[in-house]
């Protein structure tokens, strides 16, 4: 079994900017919450095309993201086969390797898996993403020097490994499902591209 993905992340937290998680110390405040999501430009899971589908995850870190186990939502593009639906499931559960099977490494409860209607954008520097009754986020990135993209490169703890990522913040991000209920601004944002093969 080969795989490969390609295409663009981002993610948001309840942390300051820039996440200090990243690095390995503790986060803003005593939990992390996180939302991130994957469009995957082009796609291949034995076989099967995953071009133009979205990927959601929602992570609940009780503490430290490395000495506590998460607490996880996965929701998977309604729009896809039950072919690649299973595919998706496979690689972001961290079942078919790559570097979501480092990830998955930290989760302790997968509070549920399953299909949701995904909408992605990228537009310039901006970034959002709806789960249709259950999530709605946008992240900015935030200016550097000379006008340019602040950024982040070589952090030990990634979702998007190889890339820098584009340090940004929230115009707004609001999560309810599970029990959890996020609702947030101005609070830490991540962008890149990022490519996982196994």
């Amino acid at each position: 079994m080969t795989w490969e993905l390609k295409g663009q992340y981002f993610e948001a937290c309840n942390c300051e900017a820039a996440c200090p998680c990243v690095f390995l110390s503790p986060p803003t405040d005593d939990d992390c919450t996180v939302l991130v999501g994957w469009h995957i430009d082009e796609g291949e899971f034995d076989g099967t095309r995953l071009d133009g589908l979205n990927v959601a995850l929602a992570i609940l870190s009780p503490g430290h993201m490395l000495e506590v186990q998460w607490q996880v939502a996965l929701y998977l593009d309604d729009r896809a086969s039950e072919a690649q639906q299973q595919a998706l499931a496979m690689i972001f559960s961290g079942q078919a390797g790559g570097h979501p099977a480092l990830l998955a490494n930290h989760i302790g409860e997968v509070l549920g898996a399953g299909p949701a209607s995904i909408e992605f954008e990228t537009t310039g520097k901006r970034t959002s993403m709806t789960i249709a009754g259950i999530a709605d986020v946008a992240i900015d990135a935030i200016v550097g020097q000379g006008d340019g993209e602040a950024t982040v490169e070589g952090h030990p703890l990634g979702i998007s490994p190889g890339f820098a990522a584009v340090v940004s913040r929230s115009e707004h991000l609001t999560y309810d499902d599970y029990g959890m209920q996020w609702k947030l601004a101005e609070k830490n944002g991540f962008y890149s591209p990022f490519e996982y093969a196994a």
